[in-house]
């Protein structure tokens, strides 16, 4: 029946949905700069699965956003999806976070998709994509300047969208480009993507799957007076 649960912690936006052959039951989700993921994520797993009026057990596979993203967001979604992966015996998939955002937006057949994510100070995570979905320049971490996506922007018209948009839109101002500032990655995005692999059985080693962190995790700490 390829009854999904779709996990989405990458960004500010805590999102859950239950779907069914990629069609959605039941979505749950809060854009929250606070980053409620650890308080909210369990909460909203339960509300899905009562909206859909479903059992854990119901569930044949636990579909997690892989990154690039927030370092502890994505941490709170993996585990959690590994958990219940190991307590049901049903597969682990993972949807990538970029390509999820970009089916967010439809463009014409000449132009491109450029998801960003914020990744602080003026790096951001991105990847392009073209009208049908299909990455035709690799994710990267990168530091961003006037520079940055010339070949895209000479190109075509190009969409940014994502958290990292508005570090884009400081350094253009050609016409060509359209900004799409408010988008964030959403379980509601996942659900064709998670089904697809369901269906081709292409699924994650639940023991050994990590997150898409692209860059390693920067703890910062005050520093003490000698």
């Amino acid at each position: 029946m390829g009854i999904l649960l779709n996990l989405e912690t990458s960004s500010t936006n805590c999102s859950v949905c239950v779907a069914k052959n990629g069609e959605i039951l039941a979505i749950k989700e809060l854009n929250s700069a606070n980053y409620s993921h650890a308080e909210k994520l369990h909460l909203f797993i339960e509300e899905v699965l009562q909206k859909a009026s479903l059992k854990m057990e119901d569930l044949e596979a636990v579909a997690v956003s892989k990154g690039p993203g927030s370092y502890t967001g994505l941490r709170i979604g993996v585990s959690a999806a590994k958990g219940l992966c190991y307590a049901l015996g049903i597969p682990l998939i993972s949807v990538s976070t970029l390509k999820s955002m970009a089916t967010q937006i439809k463009i014409k057949e000449d132009e491109v998709l450029i998801p960003v994510l914020d990744a602080r100070r003026m790096e951001v995570y991105s990847a392009v994509f073209d009208s049908l979905g299909n990455e035709i320049r690799e994710t990267k971490a990168e530091i961003v300047d006037e520079n940055s996506f010339n070949e895209f922007i000479k190109a075509s018209t190009v969409h940014f969208l994502g958290s990292g948009a508005e570090k884009i839109k400081e350094l253009f101002t050609d016409e060509k480009i359209i900004y799409h500032c408010d988008v964030v990655p959403s379980a509601k995005e996942m659900a064709s993507l998670s089904s697809a692999k369901f269906n081709a059985s292409n699924f994650e080693d639940v023991a050994y799957f990590e997150p898409y962190y692209l860059k390693d995790f920067v703890l910062q700490t005050k520093k003490t007076k000698a």
